[in-house]
């Protein structure tokens, strides 16, 4: 009950965390701001729960924070408040996050009512199973790996029905990864040996689940339909299209070439002269739009993503906004684009999320080690065990122990050995901007 926030507290600590906070929240729309706040009032709780002083005898309720030691809720909740408003910023930051992530990864768990199963469950997914009696164990277990990505968007009735026909196809066929299904379509990238190169190995696990979006971006596509998508253009046509943007040079100013992955996709691998926004995950391009709108006003927007999916609801919402000349998309994205043109104007890595990071078409590396600047494009994970974020780090500087993503991380690496908990703090996500300005 000690780390229960007062009710008479609540408006006072809102009140002095909105001060540094306001910033953050006006970058959120309403239903964000409504998670930032929960998270908010949780890591209050939960700090001024952490400074509880159990040794004191009688069961009293007791909190001992910079020295002092407070006999009241008040008066422990007030100190937190205008003294440590930075960390309780920065654990609310690190627990929104993963909110986010939460949900953004689980399916939904909206019930289903009685009619609904029953109508899923009347039909047949068998007759939709291939016969692969000709196939043996070995090769769908042990054969040449290959990774499969693909998508569709439709609209479909039931999705559920979807969902059980790709769960069960995929454990037919002994394939590991992820697919998406919702009313909106499908998004698959399974691995296995049965088509970039890869595998099963590639993968851990099969997760197959319903949710809202097939990929997350954070926006209802009842309100942002896949059906406003720019115009497709195939590799050739996109080639042109750049050519055509490097060919002007400096002087072209009507025409953007649009990256609208997250920053450490283009960080080693992107098409010369794009505007690569620094956002985190694809759920805060739509805020990267709205708090950029003048960048694209009037102008002729070339966007690509790595398969071409999230373009399809990027360039959407960005039509949505009526501001651009004209919005075009690379069908097939990066991935068909590389199949045509291996030499073209896209250099360096091609950032895939699995367990291989990167795959490759050219030699060229376009990113840095993080510690000795050397030129370095093949990502691992931090090695703080509370940490997930990825760092560029080459042999020589990992020979040297040079392995976690900022130095925050790289002193709680030698320490975790010696017993101490750290909280979850990092130099890269505290230090960034949420939403980048680029106007």
């Amino acid at each position: 009950m000690s780390g229960t926030m007062c009710p008479e507290l609540m408006n006072m600590e809102v009140e002095f965390s909105a001060q540094n906070g306001s910033k953050q929240e006006k970058q959120l729309s309403s239903s964000q701001r409504r998670y930032y706040s929960f998270c908010r009032r949780k890591s209050f709780a939960a700090f001024v729960a952490s400074k509880r002083d159990f040794s004191v005898e009688g069961g009293n309720l007791c909190w001992s924070c910079c020295g002092q030691t407070y006999n009241e809720h008040t008066a422990i909740h007030k100190h937190v408040a205008r003294t440590h408003n930075a960390e309780i910023q920065q654990l609310t930051q690190v627990e929104y996050e993963r909110l986010l992530n939460q949900l953004e990864e689980e399916p939904e768990t909206q019930q289903r009512s009685k009619e609904e199963k029953k109508k899923s469950d009347e039909v047949d997914i068998s007759m939709w199973i291939p016969d692969i009696s000709h196939v043996s164990e070995e090769q769908l277990t042990s054969g040449p790996g290959k990774v499969l990505l693909y998508y569709h968007y439709c609209q479909l009735e039931d999705p559920h029905v979807m969902c059980a026909w790709q769960k069960a196809l995929c454990q037919k066929l002994q394939l590991t990864g992820k697919v998406r299904v919702a009313t909106e379509g499908i998004n698959g990238t399974v691995g296995g040996t049965i088509s970039s190169d890869g595998g099963a190995e590639c993968f851990t696990d099969l997760k197959v689940g319903v949710y809202k979006e097939i990929v997350p971006m954070g926006v209802d596509p009842d309100v942002v339909s896949y059906q406003l998508a720019g115009v497709h253009l195939e590799p050739e046509e996109f080639h042109k299209e750049v050519e055509a943007l490097l060919a002007k040079g400096d002087s072209c100013s009507d025409t953007i070439l649009l990256d609208c992955r997250n920053f450490y996709e283009s960080k080693i691998g992107q098409f010369t002269r794009c505007l690569a926004p620094d956002i985190r995950k694809f759920s805060y391009f739509p805020d990267y739009v709205d708090q950029n709108l003048e960048l694209f006003r009037d102008k002729k927007v070339l966007m690509y993503c790595t398969g071409g999916i999230r373009c399809e609801r990027g360039s959407a919402y960005l039509r949505s906004k009526d501001v651009c000349k004209e919005v075009y998309q690379l069908k097939g994205g990066i991935h068909k684009y590389l199949e045509h043109f291996p030499e073209g104007y896209y250099r360096g890595k091609l950032f895939v999320f699995d367990e291989r990071y990167a795959i490759s078409s050219n030699s060229d590396i376009i990113s840095d080690c993080r510690y000795c600047g050397s030129p370095w494009d093949r990502y691992q994970l931090c090695s703080t065990q509370s940490c997930c974020q990825l760092v560029l780090s080459c042999p020589r500087c990992r020979q040297d122990a040079l392995t976690a993503c900022c130095p925050t991380c790289q002193t709680k690496e030698r320490t975790q050995h010696e017993g101490t908990n750290h909280k979850e703090e990092c130099e890269c996500t505290s230090g960034r901007p949420r939403i980048p300005q680029d106007v």
